[in-house]
């Protein structure tokens, strides 16, 4: 069965970094779609970034120049460098594999940022 596991949340200043990971097991990392998704207190998941098999990216606005997704296939990890980070970035994080009608999710890891 395919496995998730994120890592690297944790209680940051604002303004502060932090680099989330996500290591796949059971799976054929590099030939999947890798994503990261963020759940705001209170509301609905939505997509933060996306990185193709072949290494292409792609951001939400509101992240665009602050993040970066990147994956290592070597390692079977992917990873969300995350700078200057604001109290609205707060919330789960959760990495997300697909490849065709394939949709995997981790568990999801806790990033809090304080004012």
């Amino acid at each position: 069965q395919v496995r998730l596991v994120e890592s690297g949340g944790g209680l940051v200043q604002a303004g502060g970094s932090l680099r989330l990971s996500c290591a796949a097991s059971r799976m054929t990392f590099n030939i999947y779609s890798m994503a990261w998704y963020h759940q705001a207190p209170g509301k609905q998941r939505e997509l933060v970034a996306t990185i193709s098999s072949g290494g292409n990216t792609n951001y939400t606005d509101s992240v665009k120049g602050r993040f970066t997704i990147s994956r290592d296939n070597a390692k079977n990890t992917q990873y969300l460098q995350m700078n200057s980070l604001k109290p609205e970035d707060t919330g789960l994080y959760y990495c997300n594999a697909k490849l065709k009608y394939r949709d995997y999710w981790g568990q999801g890891t806790q990033v809090t940022v304080s004012s």
